[in-house]
């Protein structure tokens, strides 16, 4: 008898109180981010960074 195959879940859990930053840092990369500081670091990586939501 063939074994189930469980579900992979992508997703981070939701933290209460914490504003989150998305950024798409290239056409296929999106991040989500924590903190302005985080968003500084990115965007010395990724130049040409977008912030989403």
């Amino acid at each position: 008898m063939p074994r189930k195959k469980k579900t992979l879940i992508l997703t981070q859990p939701v933290k209460e109180g914490i504003k989150q930053i998305k950024v798409r840092l290239d056409a296929r990369t999106i991040i989500t981010l924590a903190s302005n500081k985080a968003l500084d670091f990115w965007r010395q990586r990724y130049p040409k960074l977008e912030v989403i939501g």
